[in-house]
């Protein structure tokens, strides 16, 4: 099977196409969000994980040990080891593996954003998101140098590998920017065998002509997807999986799914974190700006893992911490103190302290603490969370940075999370300097 049609994950990017997105019928945009339970997650691999994984407040690492990596009563967890950026923005054939813990470092305009906004491009498109939603600005995604063909065409090329139970598979994707926005080209392998590919046939249709890897007497099966969602999201709700080609195939897309939808993006906002909050679902938010409500929550629910976090606090916050307390005010509000002889409010907490504080609960939590898009159908015990954070240092001194570096290697050892994030030129020196950062240095 070919990319024909349109640009393709091995086209250039001066030839990549494009128009604006119809929306899709809610039923595909619906079947995009689920995932259907084929091998290897089906209920005999469930029994092995009965009462793991299901408590809110619980971290990945508190799996218990025998569960953790591939063996005989389960298997490795799906994640992204590989991010593609063959034509993005100012990425030409860039190719970075990713480790437990992945550091993208270098000068201003290096890239190191745009390399963790593909990554989140692809997780919210593995989520079922649309493209329109995806990329809001994509002719700011086509590389600068890319010049449109005859029918006024560009776009860009981003893929990825996820290693999981069924080996490596690949996803790549080619998005027509202008002069309309749709995906061109979608590309699913696994050991070198090709098992989804999708191309525009034809330009006036809101479709592509999708191909999937059937086996058996049909070799390979025929349908139109819609041209602004994410086909390998599609494929656990349009394949049967009666034969083993098929199941094939639906392992795959799984994978890929589980591994993209197990994404939390983190963006501590200081400006936004000092202020008293009402209580409420106790999910911390993208921004971080109600943590006062969520350490409510740990406090209550997850006495271990908040005292935890108190003892990490003390490390990363100026003068001796004795614990992490909430406050309950007369207004149903909450904020949050630290114990430091009297209570001090976050509020009179520094940029970077409150900074060190909200990283540290997203690594020392689980999902269950997080407001993200949650795999209901897949126990705990068998996701990788990621935890993609642009400017990991910003606002942290060379301790706070060490510290939290030291967590994050020490958790994601585990297998339970990952951390992929960005950081400046001066903060890299620190990153090389600890064991178990893997530190991709971009250059302009």
């Amino acid at each position: 099977m070919h990319f024909t049609g349109g640009p393709t994950p091995d086209s250039d990017a001066s030839a990549t196409s494009t128009l604006v997105p119809a929306p899709a019928p809610a039923p595909a945009r619906e079947a995009a969000r689920r995932v259907a339970h084929h091998p290897p997650y089906d209920s005999g691999h469930r029994a092995a994980y009965d009462g793991v994984g299901d408590s809110p407040c619980e971290s990945p690492e508190d799996t218990p040990r025998h569960l953790v990596g591939g063996s005989a009563r389960r298997p490795a967890r799906p994640a992204v080891t590989e991010l593609r950026l063959s034509a993005f923005a100012g990425h030409r054939a860039a190719v970075h593996p990713l480790g437990p813990v992945t550091l993208f470092a270098g000068a201003s305009g290096s890239g190191k954003s745009s390399a963790l906004r593909a990554y989140e491009a692809l997780a919210r498109l593995g989520a079922g998101d649309d493209l329109a939603t995806v990329f809001p600005d994509a002719a700011d995604c086509v590389p600068e140098r890319a010049r449109p063909d005859a029918q006024g065409r560009r776009g860009f090329r981003i893929g990825c590998t996820v290693d999981g139970p069924v080996g490596p598979v690949h996803l790549d994707i080619a998005v027509q920017a202008e002069p309309r926005l749709r995906i061109v080209g979608e590309r699913l392998t696994s050991r070198g065998r090709t098992l989804l590919t999708t191309a525009l046939r034809d330009p006036g249709r809101d479709s592509v002509q999708a191909a999937w890897h059937t086996a058996g007497a049909t070799p390979v099966t025929r349908a139109p997807f819609p041209d602004d969602l994410l086909g390998t999201a599609l494929l656990p709700l349009r394949v049967a999986g009666k034969t083993k080609g098929q199941l094939d195939v639906l392992a795959a897309a799984e994978q890929v799914v589980v591994a993209l939808r197990s994404v939390f993006v983190c963006d501590p906002r200081p400006d936004r974190m000092r202020a008293p909050v009402p209580t409420g679902e106790g999910l911390l938010r993208r921004g971080c700006d109600n943590l006062a409500e969520v350490l409510h929550r740990t406090h209550t629910d997850c006495p271990r893992r908040h005292a935890r976090l108190a003892s990490v606090a003390g490390a990363g916050c100026a003068g001796p911490v004795a614990g992490l307390g909430v406050e309950e005010l007369p207004d149903g509000t909450v904020r949050a103190v630290l114990e430091r002889g009297v209570p001090t409010p976050l509020g009179r907490l520094g940029d970077g302290e409150l900074r060190y504080l909200a990283l540290a609960l997203v690594l020392l939590t689980g999902p269950g603490v997080l407001a993200m898009d949650q795999l209901a159908e897949v126990p705990a015990a068998m996701r990788t969370l990621t935890v993609l954070a642009d400017g990991l240092d910003r606002g942290l001194d060379r301790r706070q940075l060490r510290e939290l570096l030291d967590l994050a290697t020490t958790i994601c050892a585990g297998g339970h999370m990952r951390l992929v994030a960005t950081v400046g030129e001066t903060a890299a020196a620190s990153a090389r300097e600890t064991p178990g950062v893997s530190l991709v240095e971009l250059v302009r």
